[in-house]
């Protein structure tokens, strides 16, 4: 029975590093359900409250750094919020019209359409912010992914 419960845990953490390229996945949620499984399976008592404060400091930085990743690729580049709005809705969108290539010109056209309908924009600072929103992305992805990391990481030598 071990075996199908640490294949739970370890497919529940695989489900939260899948979301950081396609958000509609919580992975967050995912993460800490993995680490909630744990308890109920096997024992809460490696889980302090030292563990659940470090955990829970660590998803408010998740989510920081998801917003003001976006914030500033967009804002670095001349976009406004229309652009901002216009990746977001892009990057969760994205994926399911153009699979694969999506995750990429999702956030780009988002925050083009966004700049070009709200502000009328030039088709060249159209084009900046698009790119802004890209590297908002992935600047967003990479440091997701190190600070997921870095829970699984305590997660495992908490045991």
């Amino acid at each position: 029975m071990d075996v199908l419960y640490w294949t739970i845990i370890i497919v529940l953490m695989v489900l939260a590093f899948v979301g950081l390229v396609y958000p509609i996945i919580p992975s967050v949620l995912f993460l800490l359900a993995s680490f909630l499984l744990y308890g109920i399976f096997f024992d809460f008592s490696p889980f302090n409250w030292l563990f659940w404060t470090i955990q829970v400091l660590f998803v408010l930085l998740l989510f920081g750094a998801d917003y003001l990743a976006n914030l500033f690729g967009v804002k670095r580049f001349g976009g406004t919020k229309a652009g901002i709005w216009g990746s977001t809705i892009g990057l969760l969108i994205g994926p399911f019209i153009i699979p694969v290539f999506g995750i990429i010109l999702g956030p780009f056209l988002g925050a083009i359409i966004g700049e070009w309908i709200v502000h009328r924009s030039s088709f060249k600072k159209t084009i900046k912010v698009g790119i802004g929103s890209v590297v908002g992305f992935i600047s967003s992805v990479f440091t997701k992914g190190l600070i997921q990391l870095v829970m699984v990481i305590y997660f495992f030598l908490v045991l």
